[in-house]
């Protein structure tokens, strides 16, 4: 079957998702198609039936023989199986507990006012700079690094070492790079659990120091919470910007209602597909959903960004919509059991910066052509490596 689409399909502007996904979505449901390693999966890109197979505990990161797993890229991440199918779940579990508290609802609501603090620090000091300045090194990248060291207890002034390790971390192309640079990480995150035995502060790794943890799990998970808990965030104020300056209409809203900001963040999480990598899993039983069986063993790949476009429950769904009505929550941070644990935090991030960005700075605009702006290349998440802006 050489003839099966090849996914990612490329996309000459970030803020749109190819329409080839709608095509297989509309023709096939889920579809047989093949990665750029040659790997047959099935792709996943209707809201109903990503829903279902999120919450569908025959699926897993897991895979019943990881030696003849297919992958979807070189990353160490989300490139091919993780775990034992004999424990997964069991771990899965435990890793929610010791983390779930830290980023709790409440707890987030907590630190609401802080952040809010922090995203002004970050505007003061925007408005002594002189224009064009790169919004991505001066707000986007920095806020979200902030908050997570200050939420783990990692020492911000070693941002540029991890923001490095992340970069290697995040290669999708070069699998090797990816996991050598996940075991770095992993071992920086259990340099500083020990530091904190010894000397505990009010933060998740001095929580997490009181833990048993033999094979390094713990530090491991540690350090792809610090990966994840800014690299997705930063992307997504890059994005959001993108959107707002797009969407002139939909800015002179937010401009004219701050409080709309909670809605806009929503949409913009719609909207903003950050990555079209998707997310692997692998079935441990036979599945049927619909007419089609999943047979175990088989490859999967979920793609909320797809997902979240799906016209069947988002009319319009390529319009930036800031005061949409969504009775049906988008599924970028995922569904069901495996619900990203760091929602709340992102949630707070972004409303803290989109309720403010644009009321402290009115006229801000790019600097340069969108088609301009220089990509960051290679890996799982596509970005921006500079967001110049003027006012």
């Amino acid at each position: 079957m050489s003839d099966l689409p090849v996914i990612p399909f490329e996309r000459s502007d970030l803020l749109q998702v190819p329409a080839a996904y709608r095509d297989l979505r509309l023709s096939e449901g889920i579809a047989r198609v093949r990665t750029r390693t040659g790997d047959e999966f099935w792709l996943v890109s209707g809201y109903e039936d990503a829903r279902k197979l999120f919450n569908d505990g025959r699926l897993g990161r897991s895979h019943p023989e990881p030696d003849k797993a297919a992958r979807l890229s070189g990353s160490a991440l989300l490139g091919g199986p993780q775990g034992d199918i004999a424990t997964e779940k069991a771990e899965h579990e435990r890793m929610r507990k010791l983390f779930m508290p830290s980023f709790s609802a409440r707890r987030m609501k907590a630190l609401a006012d802080h952040v809010g603090d922090l995203v002004d620090e970050r505007l003061d000091h925007l408005a002594k700079l002189t224009p064009p300045v790169d919004l991505h090194a001066e707000l986007s990248f920095p806020l979200p690094v902030l908050v997570i060291c200050q939420l783990l207890g990692v020492p911000y002034e070693d941002r540029e070492y991890f923001g490095g390790v992340s970069v290697r971390m995040g290669d999708m192309l070069d699998q090797e790079t990816s996991l050598a640079a996940r075991e770095e990480l992993g071992t920086y995150m259990a340099g500083l659990i020990e530091r904190k035995r010894q000397d505990p502060a009010e933060d998740l790794l001095s929580d997490l120091a009181g833990e048993l943890d033999d094979d390094g799990t713990v530090a491991r998970l540690a350090g792809t919470v610090l990966f994840a808990g800014h690299e997705t965030t930063v992307n997504r104020i890059d994005f959001g910007v993108l959107l707002l300056l797009a969407n002139p209409d939909q800015l002179d809203l937010l401009k004219a209602d701050p409080g709309l900001a909670p809605g806009a963040v929503e949409e913009i999480l719609r909207m903003a597909v950050t990555s079209l990598h998707g997310l692997p899993r692998y079935a441990h039983e036979d599945i049927e959903i619909g007419d089609l069986t999943i047979r175990r063993g088989e490859a999967v790949v979920l793609l909320p960004g797809a997902a979240n476009r799906d016209e069947r429950v988002y009319p319009d769904p390529d319009v930036f919509d800031i005061r949409r009505p969504q009775p049906e929550p988008h599924l970028s941070f995922g569904y069901g059991p495996r619900f990203c644990i760091g929602a709340s935090l992102a949630r707070v991030e972004l409303i803290a910066v989109f309720s403010r960005l644009f009321q402290r700075f009115p006229t801000l605009r790019l600097a340069v052509p969108a088609a301009e702006l220089p990509r960051s290349e290679g890996r799982i998440a596509d970005g921006f490596a500079e967001l110049p802006v003027t006012w």
